[in-house]
């Protein structure tokens, strides 16, 4: 079929995640045809700078041989078998091995989901477990964030603090939501260290309201993403910490984007020195090749679960399927064997923030923050007062369109772009990124002139 064919039968059979499926339908999809390196290519042969590494999960880009080569030595030795019914396969014993070495010290267990929203609803599971082993069973109540996401299942969307999702569904009714540590949109005329303090002190406030003997566990990504790369200012984590040690209360941190070197360390728990309870991936465990996600469950719960008997009913058809397993083994011993992390951590995360500082510059941009291999730019009209430029979000929109026609992926939450480029990006990619970027920016600026 031809580009329009595609698009036609695209329109009339594809129902695409988040997703406007009339406008999509008057303008047509963008078909992807091939990736190599750091880059993809549309059926146009219109060749682009992947900002965003897929969909934050192909930090070792698209040319990685080593990893299709274990999918399909796998797939021919043993395509498929369950770890139900007392049943292990060979690939998923090492890799549960592998993420006990690589994962923060106290995670020595791992449950196997099929994406992040699962391992998220699995995390659900295995704290109301946990509690009523305890025999606290009243302790039932989940503290997350607003604007928060962790993931598109019910139970995932409930955790997350996205208003617009939970128009769509009927939330569960024991979540709660306290402040974002959002300092450039919500942090007033308090200095970024105030702002951390006061927006790490609102847990302490919701579980002192809700009461600590109600409070199961605090839910967190390390740094927003979906949110908006939202990265927390220094004083926040340190903070939280202080109030979750008064407290029995779990702490969940949602790894499922920061996992797997994104910020310069293994885990944004690493980065942060947090120790977590339990621990969502996915995504980059398996640089995107398959689909594998999963919950590390540290020694605290897990000795609790294993020890007080009885059946744990949960679990899914494809929990640690042996294909998947094996493009997370591939996956872990390149990002070791090649010390792409500790590339992160010294060259390239420290280039790319001092590259993507300068965009700061730019007329419409009121703020540009990075960490590691991310990085943001909040738009705006006005930056003395922080004024967007209408409440549509309107330049988000724009700019991802003028991005792409530079030949780069950016993407638009709201009026905030963002970027998470693979790790194996180059201090030259860095500046052709940053160039592209600061077109896509002047391209704006033009149209909402």
């Amino acid at each position: 079929m031809n580009k329009s064919q595609l698009q036609q039968h695209d329109r009339e059979h594809l129902l695409h995640p988040f997703t406007d499926f009339h406008d999509l339908g008057k303008q047509g999809t963008r078909v992807i045809t091939s990736a190599e390196g750091a880059y993809i290519t549309d059926i146009d042969g219109h060749k682009m700078l992947d900002g965003m590494s897929g969909l934050w999960c192909c930090n070792l880009g698209y040319s990685r041989k080593e990893i299709s080569d274990a999918i399909y030595e796998q797939l021919n030795t043993l395509p498929f078998y369950n770890s139900f019914f007392q049943c292990t396969t060979i690939p998923s014993i090492e890799l549960a091995d592998a993420l006990a070495e690589v994962t923060p010290d106290g995670m020595n267990n791992v449950f196997f989901t099929g994406s992040g929203s699962e391992a998220n609803d699995t995390n659900l599971r295995i704290i109301r477990r946990y509690w009523d082993l305890k025999e606290q069973p009243e302790k039932r109540i989940v503290i997350s964030r607003k604007n928060a996401y962790h993931g598109s299942t019910i139970g995932g969307a409930s955790l997350g603090g996205m208003s617009g999702m939970h128009k769509q569904f009927q939330s569960l009714d024991y979540i709660e939501h306290i402040q974002q540590p959002y300092w450039f949109g919500e942090g007033a005329d308090m200095s970024p260290e105030e702002f951390g303090v006061y927006a790490a002190r609102s847990l302490d406030e919701k579980i002192q309201e809700l009461g600590p003997d109600k409070v199961a566990a605090f839910i967190a990504e390390p740094i927003q993403g979906a949110g908006g790369v939202i990265i927390p200012p220094e004083t926040y984590w340190p903070e939280v910490k202080k109030v979750l040690d008064q407290y029995d209360i779990l702490l969940v941190m949602d790894e499922v984007i920061f996992g797997f070197g994104r910020t310069g360390a293994w885990f944004g728990a690493d980065y942060y020195g947090m120790q977590p309870d339990l621990m969502t991936f996915a995504k980059a465990v398996t640089n995107g090749y398959f689909p594998l996600g999963g919950t590390m469950v540290s020694d605290r719960v897990a000795d609790v679960i294993k020890a007080k008997g009885g059946e744990f009913t949960h679990g899914y058809t494809y929990s640690a399927h042996p294909a998947a397993c094996m493009a997370g083994l591939a996956t872990i011993n390149i990002l070791r064997n090649e010390k792409i992390i500790e590339n992160v951590r010294d060259n390239t995360g420290p280039y790319l923030a001092k590259r993507w500082a300068e965009l700061a510059e730019h007329p419409i941009v009121g703020e540009a923050r990075s960490l590691g291999l991310v990085g943001a730019l909040e738009l705006v009209k006005d930056k003395g007062s922080r004024t967007r430029f209408d409440d549509k979000c309107t330049a988000g929109g724009i700019c991802r369109d003028m991005s792409i026609k530079n030949g780069l992926v950016m993407r638009a939450t709201g009026d905030t772009m963002i970027i998470a480029p693979p790790l194996i990006i180059t201090t030259e990619q860095v500046d052709e990124l940053v160039e592209k970027a600061r077109r896509a920016l002047d391209d704006t600026a033009k149209a909402l002139a």
